[in-house]
């Protein structure tokens, strides 16, 4: 079920962020995936995946309480989230990152939320 969150080129790419995290390499991704909530107001921007266990990932998240934080979070957790109208997570066809994570990061903490 966690495949359909991300593709398989995502998944390469967030791996490959994971292990040069894993060996204590300060690097500033662009974010590699966008998930959200279609029916909530939760966005997920993801850039690393844990090369152990292959689903913990690392990135943006805001869960719509106007906090959003670097942080991790499963990829087996979100796919079993819905939505109050029963909508699953989604994975956004059309992200394209524009910015290093640690930029949206400044920026949804400026603003409260991700804003793209």
């Amino acid at each position: 079920m966690t495949q359909s969150l991300i593709t398989d080129t995502e998944r390469a790419q967030m791996l490959e962020n994971g292990r040069v995290r894993a060996v204590g390499q300060v690097v500033d991704p662009l974010p590699v995936v966008r998930l959200f909530t279609p029916d909530a107001h939760a966005t997920w921007l993801l850039a690393a995946l844990d090369p152990v266990d292959g689903d913990t990932a690392y990135g943006l998240c805001d869960v719509g309480i106007g906090m959003p934080a670097l942080g991790t979070v499963k990829l087996s957790e979100l796919a079993s989230i819905v939505g109050p109208l029963k909508r699953p997570v989604m994975r956004d066809l059309y992200f394209r990152a524009t910015r290093t994570l640690s930029e949206y990061t400044r920026l949804a903490q400026l603003n409260g939320s991700i804003m793209d």
